[in-house]
């Protein structure tokens, strides 16, 4: 163990003992005459269980969140085990995702073409300047439904499998803590931004909710850094981040893996960072 910090005995440290214990850092708190003192298994959170301390002695605000992630129902054990009605909303998207893939037989069937962002069998849409003009005439013809449809359409359970576990796991913290009404809105802006960027850069052709799943992960790594609230690996951020950069490049072909909806990875994780700007409003659980 090493020695970290040494506070008043006056300090109640117990919320922020068990948020750590949440956070995975292994820790301990001793008394040593009219101090305690905080020691850490692992020197290389020395930084930022000290930034955190000092929010928590700080903030209202954060030992707000800090409290609310330990009195939290759904927390087993430590662990974030949230049940259907915890997250209705977010087991709703995954629901339909799975239907669809079902209906379409994973984006094989001709019904697939009633959800891409525009039904590639009518428009050309070869350079960006025809994909905005089939956009506009699509949109103005009433289909504003495709600006989002594109979510649901997989094209292989493995892919609607990862993504519906990854939504489930970081949306469910979301619609808990921050309420159904923010879900909504991160749903629909990191919808947007994703699949319009995409479109723009690639056409039709693609499909999947990982571009939500990315604005989740956004959201959730932004948002803790001000308000905790979330629990997730750190290193899934990094992993998530090092896949989305490896898209850009010519290694997934190369491994068989395919072309990725790159585009729409960086436009939903920008839209969930933008979001988790927006304080959400308080969700009294």
């Amino acid at each position: 163990m090493y020695r970290i910090k040494q506070l008043e005995t006056d300090i109640n440290l117990a919320e922020f003992s068990r948020w750590l214990r949440e956070q995975g850092v292994n820790h301990r708190i001793t008394a040593e005459g009219n101090f305690q003192v905080l020691w850490l298994e692992n020197p290389d959170f020395t930084d930022a269980v000290l930034a955190a301390l000092n929010q928590f002695m700080e903030s209202p605000d954060f030992r707000t969140g800090v409290h609310k992630a330990n009195s939290s129902p759904v927390y087993r054990g430590g662990r974030w085990q949230p049940s259907p009605r915890h997250a209705p909303l977010v087991l709703s998207f995954i629901v339909i995702a799975v239907l669809v893939a079902w209906i379409t037989g994973l984006g094989t069937s001709m019904m697939s073409a009633n959800l891409t962002f525009i039904d590639p069998r009518y428009y050309e849409w070869g350079t960006l300047t025809e994909r905005m003009a089939a956009l506009s005439e699509s949109l103005a013809s009433g289909q504003v439904w495709r600006l989002i449809s594109p979510d649901f359409l997989h094209f292989s359970w493995s892919h609607l499998i990862f993504n519906s576990v990854m939504l489930w796991f970081l949306g469910s913290q979301v619609e808990w803590f921050d309420g159904r009404a923010r879900m909504v809105v991160l749903f629909l802006v990191t919808s947007l931004l994703s699949n319009g960027l995409q479109y723009a850069v690639s056409g039709p052709l693609f499909g999947g909710l990982s571009g939500v799943v990315y604005g989740v992960l956004g959201y959730c790594w932004l948002g803790q850094q001000r308000m905790p609230r979330f629990q997730f690996p750190p290193a899934l951020v990094v992993f998530a981040v090092v896949w989305m950069v490896i898209g850009f490049t010519p290694l997934p072909e190369w491994l068989g893996i395919g072309r990725m909806a790159n585009e729409a990875h960086l436009g939903g994780f920008v839209a969930g960072l933008a979001m988790a700007l927006w304080p959400p409003r308080r969700v009294r659980r």
